[in-house]
C-alpha cells in the first residue's frame, strides 16, 4: 500500500497530506538568490532541502514544474525597505555595473548547485525580466485601495489586509514594534512595505524603469508574487524558502497576492532551518562568518557532496551545526558509504536484479513523513547489512539515490588515476618495500591532499577518489 506524502505546512503549523490543486502538474516555487555576492553554505542548505522535496515529489509520481527566481534588483540591505539596494552596493564594492554583478553571481550560484548535485529549476526567472508584470500587479492593488504614496515610493497598507499574520502567527503589536528597528516615519504603519521605490532625486540608478508613479524600481516582495502567478498561474501548490522569510518576505507575498486576486495564494508553505556555526550563531554574510562551497570544499580537495551527505543527517526543520569536526565526520561517513556501495557494485559482476519492494516501502515511508532523511539514510544502511544479494542491494540503493542525490552511480565507475597520482603511488609502493615508513606516510599525505584516499590491505594499496 502506497504511503501518503505528508508535509509540514507553516501556514497551519502541522503535517498535512499533500495533494496538488490539479492532476496535470504540481507547481513548486522556491525563492532564489539575491545575486550580489556568493551564496554561503547556510543559504545552500535551504536549496538542498528544496531539492530533496522536488525529488521526493517526483519519486511519488508527481509531475513537478519548478520555478525559481533570481533577485537582481530591489532587495535592500534592510528587509523592511531601508538601506541600499544590495545590487547597487555590490557594484560599488567591486567596481562593476549592477548588471555585471548580477550575471557573475547568478552564474556562481548555478555552479554551486551543480557541485551539490541540486537539480536546476524548470524555469529560471529574473526580477528584471518581469518589470511589466510587477507594475501591472501594483496597479491592481492601487485600484483596490491597498496602496498609498509617500516621498520614497508606493507602499502596501498592511492594516487593510485582515489576515496579515496568518503565516507568521505573530502578535501584530510585537511585529510592529520589531519593525521600528528600521524606521520610516512617513509610513502609516511600521509593517507596511514598498511595492515601488522611487529613484533618488538628482541621482540615476543603474537599474531603474519608468512607471505610472515615476522613475524607480520594484520592491523586493512584489517580484515573487508576480513571477509565481505568471509562470504557475493557478498551480500554486508549494512555496519554499528559509525560515528567515516567514515573518517578512513570505508574509508580504501572501498579503499583496491575496489582496490582488481575492483567492488563496500557495496552499503549502515550507521552510528550512538555519545552518549555525558551532555555538548556535547563524551563518550570515553580514556577520562575515560565511563559508562558500569553494572555500570549504573544492579548494580543500573535498567533494561538495560531503555537504549534501551531511545535510541528510539532520531534518530540514531542525537547525544544523557546522564545525570542522562535523565536516570531518561527514567526510568519513560519505567515504564509508561510497566504499560500501563500490564493493557491492564490484561483486555484482554485471548481474541485474529488481528493487526490493519491502525496503522501498520502508524508504518511501521515511521520505513521505515530511522528508525524514535521517530515517531514510538509516534504511540504506539496513539494505547494506541485509541478506539481499549484491545485485538486489545495488538496484535498491541506486533507486533510493534518485532522492538522496549522492551520485552513487558514479562510484561504481572505474576512475582513471592521473599520472601525478600514479607516480606517487608507485613511489609509495617502493618506499614500503624499502621499509621507509616516513616516506610512505609522506606520500600518503600528498596523495590525500590531492583529493584521493589511500587504502592499504593484504591485497596491496588501492587509491580511490574522495
Amino acid at each position: 500500500m502506497k504511503t501518503e506524502l505528508r508535509l509540514y505546512n507553516t501556514l497551519s503549523r502541522k503535517k498535512e497530506t499533500f495533494k496538488p490543486l490539479f492532476d496535470d502538474y504540481t507547481g513548486l516555487y522556491t525563492c532564489g538568490p539575491t545575486v550580489y555576492n556568493y551564496a554561503h553554505i547556510g543559504n545552500l542548505r535551504t536549496y538542498l532541502f528544496e531539492d530533496i522535496l522536488k525529488r521526493v515529489l517526483r519519486f511519488n509520481g508527481f509531475n513537478v514544474s519548478h520555478v525559481m527566481n533570481i533577485t537582481d534588483v530591489g532587495h535592500l540591505t534592510g528587509d523592511r525597505d531601508m538601506g541600499e539596494d544590495k545590487l547597487e552596493k555590490g557594484a560599488a564594492r567591486e567596481g562593476k555595473s549592477a548588471w555585471e554583478i548580477a550575471e557573475f553571481y547568478a552564474d556562481a550560484f548555478k555552479k554551486d548547485l551543480k557541485e551539490l548535485n541540486i537539480q536546476e529549476p524548470d524555469i529560471w526567472c529574473k526580477a528584471t525580466d518581469s518589470i511589466k508584470e510587477q507594475i501591472e500587479l501594483i496597479q491592481v492593488l492601487e485600484k483596490k485601495g491597498y496602496t498609498y504614496q509617500i516621498n520614497d515610493g508606493i507602499y502596501f497598507d498592511t492594516t487593510k489586509f485582515s489576515d496579515y499574520t496568518k503565516l507568521s502567527h505573530q502578535n501584530l503589536a510585537e511585529l510592529q514594534e520589531g519593525a521600528r528597528v528600521e524606521k520610516n516615519i512617513e509610513k502609516k504603519n511600521p509593517t507596511d512595505f514598498a511595492l515601488w521605490k522611487f529613484s533618488p532625486e538628482n541621482e540615476q540608478r543603474q537599474m531603474e524603469w519608468e512607471s505610472p508613479w515615476g522613475t524607480g524600481f520594484p520592491g523586493w516582495h512584489i517580484e515573487c508574487s508576480a513571477m509565481s502567478m505568471m509562470h504557475l498561474k493557478d498551480h500554486l501548490d508549494i512555496h519554499c524558502g528559509g525560515i528567515d522569510h516567514i515573518d517578512v518576505h513570505h508574509t508580504n507575498e501572501i498579503a499583496q497576492s491575496e489582496a490582488a486576486t481575492g483567492e488563496p495564494f500557495f496552499h503549502f508553505w515550507m521552510h528550512g532551518a538555519f545552518l549555525n556555526i558551532t555555538g548556535g550563531k547563524k551563518m550570515a554574510k553580514s556577520s562575515g562568518n560565511f563559508l562558500t562551497v569553494s572555500s570549504t570544499f573544492t579548494d580543500q580537495n573535498i567533494s561538495p557532496l560531503v555537504y549534501r551527505f551531511a545535510s541528510l543527517q539532520t531534518h530540514y526543520r531542525k537547525p544544523m551545526e557546522y564545525s570542522d569536526d562535523a565536516l570531518k565526520s561527514a567526510e568519513n561517513g560519505y567515504r564509508h558509504l561510497k566504499n560500501q556501495f563500490r564493493v557491492i557494485a564490484e561483486q555484482t559482476n554485471g548481474a541485474e536484479a529488481d528493487v526490493n519492494i519491502a525496503f522501498k516501502n520502508k524508504f518511501t515511508a521515511a521520505v513521505n513523513d515530511d522528508l525524514n532523511m535521517p530515517r531514510a539514510m538509516a534504511v540504506i544502511q539496513e539494505v547494506l547489512k541485509s541478506d539481499l544479494s549484491d545485485a538486489e542491494k545495488y538496484a535498491t540503493i541506486l533507486d533510493f539515490d534518485k532522492v538522496t542525490g549522492l551520485c552513487l552511480e558514479t562510484v561504481a565507475d572505474k576512475d582513471e588515476i592521473p599520472a601525478q597520482i600514479q607516480g606517487k603511488m608507485d613511489a609509495r609502493i617502493q618506499a614500503r618495500a624499502d621499509k621507509d615508513w616516513a616516506m610512505s606516510d609522506q606520500l600518503r599525505d600528498e596523495i590525500e591532499a590531492l583529493g584521493y584516499m589511500v587504502q592499504d590491505s593484504k591485497e596491496g594499496m588501492k587509491v580511490i577518489k574522495k
